[in-house]
């Protein structure tokens, strides 16, 4: 029940606000070239009745298919069925359709609008009069209302006019259309656009206090095969509850499975960095303090990372004080909470939970409101006093916390969620403004983390457990190693089945418990496992971030430069049906035609499902890269491709003018990657001489490298892969 709960209670409200979707109930297991469908039986999808018009969504009088449809009772001219989404693209589909039927008597005239960004469109679709008694489809162009290719779709509007009858009709079916995919992709790859280094810390589990079986050779190995370099404890939403001391929450005297020194073993056996949650919601300043002196005076354990409390804006979390859940009162406290543990150890790094958007998280507070000088405005939401308040005491944190999950209890929606990570570079970018509005230039000091996110914030069903869940990870992780946020860490190594969620036929997969951990009990594994251990493969720290781009919306491309200067390239397909064809491009790169190619996908996960072959990654090879070349993409995967750079060249310029002096040689290759030049008397013994980096212009000359030795001499050139 304590992992049931926690599950539950440790995900942030307003991001509810920001992505919400739903069961896909229209046709199973189908999107993206199956459209996305809005009401079947009920409303699906994450669109909400925002309808003004008298309406029974659950009619079973009349139906086009199914059990129930929609009946409108219209009072009135304009009413309207309207059918809300939060912000989504609608670049995958066509036309809205839906079934209509006039009821007795018929004559009803409708028009069509769409909402873009909050307001209707002024282009309406026309209806023409509703039959009486017959079901007809209506079929509405998203480009004769002005919603074709929009980022900003909020849903639809179906209004009655005032040119028919106001007696009562039907709505079912409702759904957007797919668009014809295009029958090649293209991928490309900026090979010389460095967005970033990778940071160690993008490569993070949370783990907790009721993980009995963290501390453990099995789990130690488990958390090396995903190459996880970060490890956040005690565990969420029971931070805020938790006395390190004791191992206690509350004034509960049990227990807890996983105490802190345990998890320091771990962590430390490890290798990994550890970001630790002090109780701010129970807890002292005093407390942290000693939580500090203990881990790094006392156990020299060395832990760097401290966060104050768990998303202490939400009213789901645990707060004691007067003003719980109070921006300005988290901020007093804290000034605290960093003198004190700081003074404990005035080497670590302390940061502090936010969310994006000024006017987000009031909380019902307005007694401190925040000036942003930039805008002249006055806000009153969660970050912008946080930021003001500690501004005003002089007290400066080191990074500001983020948590992100899309989606809640029973409205998980397989190819919508597939979508969100297109969130991150507007959430970095926003923290970022609140950072320079309310502390001025100091404040590019502090660091953005994100040290939660999962797909469902809610009680889980099968998505959590299935394939969709490992690409979310993947596409995510890759998504925000392209912003200034500098770690990612998965909610979480073990967290406890759970029945109570959706387990709808129309969402992928085929496990009959959801989870938000990555393994059940000691070493069964879930996707999200997998997911993990392909983005350790994909890029490790301090590789360089390339900038990589697609035309199509369902096939999405990651690129980084490794630091032997192979290329790793990771394509995700978001559709659960089509094959789609990538035309890849790897701008000036020059690659060796031969290339892994790791995978994971529906073949994998049919494994573990019926114990027929390998539930792992799989690896194949492949010799057709070029810098250009096509490439097919299975539906549902993960398509990792390693490149070598092309083979360098020794290219003799002269030979030496007298005796003693060296060869002056061309090393011919690929900018930015080492090259090693060796010799050898015999060419079965050889020796390195020197490692080369080769700059833009991709060849350098080489005149003290490769003297004359006495006798026979013989040189070469040659690139070695560091492996993983």
């Amino acid at each position: 029940m304590i992992k049931r709960i926690e599950a539950f209670l440790a995900w942030p409200a307003f991001l509810r606000v920001w992505f919400v979707a739903a069961v896909v109930a229209f046709c199973p297991s189908a999107w993206g070239q199956s459209g996305l469908p809005i009401y079947t039986d009920h409303l699906v999808n994450g669109f909400q009745d925002w309808s003004w018009a008298p309406r029974n969504l659950s009619n079973t009088n009349a139906t086009h298919s199914g059990a129930a449809s929609i009946s409108v009772s219209a009072s009135a001219a304009w009413q309207a069925i309207a059918l809300h989404q939060s912000d989504f693209n609608t670049s995958l589909y066509g036309n809205l359709t839906f079934w209509a039927n006039g009821g007795n008597g018929g004559g009803q005239r409708l028009q069509v609008v769409a909402v873009l960004g909050g307001t209707a469109t002024t282009t309406a679709f026309s209806v023409p009069s509703l039959p009486s008694g017959v079901w007809k489809q209506i079929t509405v162009p998203l480009s004769a209302i002005g919603a074709a290719n929009k980022t900003d779709c909020q849903g639809f509007w179906i209004q009655i006019t005032s040119n028919g009858t106001l007696t009562t009709f039907y709505l079912d079916d409702i759904q957007l259309t797919a668009a014809p995919a295009p029958a090649l992709v293209h991928l490309n790859v900026n090979t010389t656009q460095t967005l970033r280094t990778v940071d160690s810390r993008m490569f993070g589990v949370n783990v907790a206090v009721w993980d009995s079986s963290l501390d453990t050779l099995t789990s130690l190995q488990e958390l090396r095969e995903i190459g996880c370099g970060t490890l956040r404890f005690p565990g969420g939403s029971l931070s805020d509850e938790y006395h390190w001391a004791s191992d206690t929450t509350d004034a509960n005297t049990w227990q807890w499975a996983t105490s802190f020194s345990r998890f320091a073993h771990t962590a430390t056996n490890l290798g990994a960095q550890a970001f630790i949650t002090v109780n701010y919601g129970t807890g002292t300043p005093a407390e942290a303090a000693a939580w500090v002196r203990s881990a790094n005076v006392t156990n020299h354990y060395g832990v760097k990372y401290w966060e104050i409390g768990n998303e202490v804006y939400g009213t789901w979390e645990t707060d004691s004080n007067t003003y719980p859940h109070d921006a300005y009162t988290y901020a007093l406290r804290a000034t605290n909470f960093i003198q004190q543990m700081k003074r404990a150890d005035p080497s670590i790094k302390i940061g502090v939970v936010a969310v994006p958007g000024e006017t987000n998280n009031v909380n019902g507070y307005t007694s401190h409101p925040a000036l942003n000088t930039r805008t002249g405005k006055l806000n009153y939401g969660w970050t912008a006093v946080l930021l003001a308040t500690l501004k005003n005491a002089g007290v400066m944190p080191d990074f500001l916390i983020y948590h992100w999950y899309p989606e809640y209890t029973d409205q998980e929606s397989d190819p919508l969620v597939l979508q969100s990570s297109s969130m991150w570079p507007a959430a970095a970018s926003d923290l970022r403004q609140q950072i320079n509005d309310y502390f001025g230039p100091s404040g590019t000091n502090i660091e953005l983390v994100c040290t939660e996110n999962n797909s469902n914030a809610g009680s889980q069903g099968k998505q959590s457990t299935s394939l969709v869940n490992a690409l979310y990870l993947a596409d995510n992780l890759g998504k925000i190693m392209t912003t200034e946020f500098n770690s990612y860490v998965w909610w979480d190594f073990r967290n406890g089945t759970d029945t109570s969620g959706n387990m709808d036929p129309t969402l992928y997969g085929w496990r009959t418990n959801g989870d938000l951990g990555m393994l059940n009990g000691l070493a069964a594994r879930y996707p999200d496992f997998y997911g993990m251990k392909m983005m350790h493969y994909f890029a490790q720290p301090g590789d360089a971030v390339l900038g990589a781009s697609s035309d199509y919306l369902l096939l999405t491309a990651y690129a980084a430069r490794h630091g032997d200067g192979s290329l790793g390239l990771l394509v995700i397909n978001k559709d659960d049906q089509g094959a789609f064809t990538g035309q890849i491009a790897l701008g000036n790169f020059a690659a060796s035609p031969n290339a892994s190619v790791m995978s994971y996908g529906i073949p994998q996960d049919t494994a573990a499902e019926t114990g027929v072959g390998s539930p792992d990654i799989g690896t194949t090879n492949f010799s057709s890269v070029g810098a250009t070349f096509q490439y097919s993409f299975a539906p549902l995967s993960l398509t990792l491709f390693n490149v070598a750079p092309a083979a360098p060249q020794l290219v003799l310029l002269a030979g030496p003018q007298q005796p003693g002096q060296p060869f002056l040689v061309e090393l011919h290759g690929q900018a930015g990657v080492p090259y090693i030049i060796e010799s050898s008397p015999d060419l079965v013994s050889w020796v390195s001489v020197s490692t080369n980096t080769l700059g833009a212009s991709g060849f350098v000359t080489l005149t003290n490298v490769i003297a004359p030795g006495t006798g026979a001499q013989f040189w070469r050139a040659l690139w070695r892969s560091a492996g993983f």
